[in-house]
């Protein structure tokens, strides 16, 4: 596959709003140490929407190669697309918000500090709360012009055989990588207990905002932003192969963190003047004062 390649708008944007897939990991991967929680407490989506997610992974699936990954990050990783201060990028992804979206009005920005106000309520480091606050930030891809399944989704290690435990696995038979030899094996081109930082992962917003971040945050905050939508290693346990003991101590970090993500939304919306200037200040502390894009 090509940089140049065209897309139908229907595989640019094959989902109804770019949060959609949360819903599809709610479904899928629920907290056991959560209360129950009725479905129509997070997001309610009709049957014809759940054909628009299966829609979005068949995209995903078909196209996620490993030359593509590699592709994409020679093409982004050159931030040369935008400057600006982090408050400003946050307030470019808040343009992704859609009309379609069934959730309870909130926009990205909201969702944002919702997760990093329930982190900061309990009492985590101040370099937690920020990146609660900041872990969607790359999904400023899509206003780059990329594909939605090459933004949001779960994530996995592409060089190597797809796991049947990747949702709706049976879309890779048509991944052209599913019939390489060099990449269809158990280890593909790696090798046991390489280490993640050796695995290319499939694109997207975690990988896109690391490379970001990576030079600026605690090493425990860049493996929340790297892996938090990596579901088949810290739900299925589906590459174990490929880690080694320091990527597993990470891990933990990994897991507090998703179910802030995905269980911290809440009809009352944040009051953004109240709570600007405390994030002003966390992203003074830790970060440059303008990003690249």
């Amino acid at each position: 596959m090509n940089n140049g390649q065209e897309f139908s708008k229907e595989e640019m944007n094959p989902l109804a709003n770019i949060e959609q897939w949360d819903e599809d990991v709610l479904d899928r991967y629920p907290e056991p140490d959560q209360p129950f929680k009725a479905k129509e407490e997070f997001r309610n989506y009709d049957n014809p929407v759940r054909d628009t997610v299966r829609e979005f992974y068949r995209l995903n699936h078909k196209y996620q190669t490993y030359d593509f990954a590699k592709e994409k990050r020679n093409e982004f990783l050159q931030f040369n697309r935008k400057e600006m201060p982090v408050w400003g990028a946050m307030e470019f992804l808040n343009t992704l918000v859609d009309d379609s979206d069934p959730d309870i009005a909130l926009d990205q920005l909201q969702h944002l500090l919702q997760t990093a106000e329930a982190i900061r309520a309990d009492g985590h480091p101040d370099w937690f709360v920020l990146t609660g606050f900041i872990h969607d930030m790359g999904k400023v891809l899509c206003l780059f012009g990329e594909p939605q399944w090459a933004v949001v989704g779960d994530t996995f290690p592409v060089g190597c055989k797809f796991s049947d435990k990747i949702v709706y696995p049976e879309f890779f038979e048509n991944n052209p990588d599913s019939k390489d030899e060099r990449y269809n094996t158990k280890y593909g081109i790696y090798s046991e207990g390489c280490g993640l930082n050796e695995v290319m992962m499939s694109w997207g917003h975690d990988e896109y905002l690391y490379q970001i971040m990576k030079n600026y945050l605690p090493e425990e905050a860049l493996y929340m932003i790297r892996y938090h939508s990596f579901y088949p290693q810290h739900r299925e346990h589906a590459y174990d192969h490929l880690m080694n003991g320091h990527d597993r101590e990470m891990f933990e970090w990994v897991k507090k963190f998703n179910p802030y993500d995905l269980y911290s939304k809440s009809p009352k919306p944040p009051v953004l003047e109240e709570l600007k200037p405390y994030y002003e200040e966390l992203i003074t502390k830790y970060l440059p004062k303008t990003v690249r894009l």
